[in-house]
């Protein structure tokens, strides 16, 4: 079996990771895994194809700021993908995310079209059916449903200073979308699910796969030795995790909590910028990375609750590492995180109800973390094993073939 992914980034960041992960699995089970990429990248087992440069992708760029054409350049990137496919000729074409400022959609659409093998396509966010966002939950905008005009997100990632292209841009991708006859869709949660259900998408066969969580790395610790050892006795820690905070991600929602929790109680942010860090209260500590999901592990577990107050989220991978490593989560009632959480391993509030947000928190604090440990890591077992969800796409895969 060979397999080409197609994603931004390589073995860097969650997607990257992913489809890393799922190359490692094909070459595992004797086949061949290709990973095409158009930005940061790490060593990888799989066979490395670089979409395009630098200088193209800064031209990219550039377009989109202007005209909000984001997906449309990189003609020249594209067509040599595209020769670097016709050379291999594998048995599968897994897609994952083509935005990113690396691919032309149309160029590459048109070639699918032809393409007489099965093609998978990972949604990892909304871009896929939406005219310019990748999440629309922040300002519950449905135009998507039958066609985006008057973005009300142009100013966030892929983000236009001048122009709105958003009409053009979504009836561009509904026709190049339903080009591609073996075209099979896979979201990574049933939210997401049931939102492209609701699209253009929608006559696609659609299937979710949750994203995996490694296990060993991700695991229970000793808290007591933990707390000792970052400085921590003695105090019930409240954790919040991100790649980058933004009011989207929370960040308001930790503010208005820190003005609530007690003295015994800490607020630790990871992911924090060092312009963040000068404006936060006093009872918030604030990291700006850690050097290594192992170190990561170790701050879950420190953790005596997890607080994800993210309005947009279509998976919450942080929420998902936090129970592997044995520790509650609160989260809003937005996106994805509701199906993530059940009684046994955390609550689940109203947006932006930060009194219950509170609430609820200082309930697992008074519970204390031994009653949720091992139910967490149960859940995390049951339906984050990396393992076990790469094997789904290779098996995926097989079933297509």
């Amino acid at each position: 079996m060979k397999v080409l992914q197609i994603n931004s980034t390589l073995n860097s960041g969650s997607t990257g990771r992913i489809a890393e992960g799922i190359g490692q699995k094909v070459i595992e089970q004797g086949g061949v895994s290709f990973i095409a990429f158009g930005r940061s990248a790490n060593a990888s087992q799989s066979q490395m194809i670089r979409v395009g440069s630098k200088f193209s992708q800064a031209v990219h760029l550039l377009n989109t700021r202007l005209f909000d054409t984001h997906g449309f350049h990189s003609r020249r990137a594209t067509q040599e993908l595209i020769q670097r496919i016709k050379e291999i000729q594998p048995d599968i074409i897994h897609l994952h995310n083509l935005h990113g400022y690396y691919l032309n959609i149309e160029i590459l659409f048109d070639f699918l079209k032809d393409w007489d093998k099965p093609i998978l396509w990972t949604l990892h966010d909304c871009w896929a059916f939406t005219g310019h966002c990748c999440h629309y939950e922040r300002v519950k905008c449905i135009k998507w449903k039958s066609e985006c005009r008057s973005c009300p997100l142009k100013w966030l990632y892929p983000q236009s200073y001048v122009y709105d292209n958003s009409q053009d841009n979504f009836r561009k991708k509904k026709m190049l979308f339903s080009l591609p006859k073996n075209l099979q869709i896979v979201t990574v949660s049933k939210w997401l699910e049931r939102q492209v259900a609701q699209s253009f998408l929608q006559k696609r066969k659609i299937e979710t796969i949750y994203n995996g969580i490694d296990l060993q790395v991700f695991r229970p610790m000793n808290q007591l030795y933990l707390k000792k050892q970052y400085g921590f006795e003695g105090k019930q820690v409240i954790l919040g995790v991100a790649n980058i905070w933004s009011d989207g991600k929370g960040l308001q929602s930790f503010t208005e909590l820190s003005k609530m929790i007690n003295k015994n109680q800490v607020i630790i942010l990871i992911g924090i910028t060092k312009k963040q860090i000068k404006q936060l209260p006093a009872n918030i500590l604030g990291i700006a990375h850690t050097s290594s999901i192992e170190e990561l592990a170790k701050y879950y577990n420190l953790a005596d609750v997890f607080v994800n107050p993210s309005i947009a989220e279509t998976f919450g991978m942080t929420t998902a590492e936090a129970m592997a490593c044995g520790t509650p989560s609160v989260v809003y009632e937005t996106s994805a995180m509701p199906e993530m959480i059940t009684d046994e391993v955390g609550f689940i509030v109203p947006f932006n109800n930060h009194e219950f947000l509170y609430e609820k928190t200082n309930k697992i604090l008074a519970n204390g973390k031994e009653v949720y440990i091992q139910k967490c890591r149960s859940r995390a077992e049951e339906l984050f094993d990396l393992d076990k969800q790469y094997e789904k796409y290779t098996s995926l895969y097989k079933s297509l073939l």
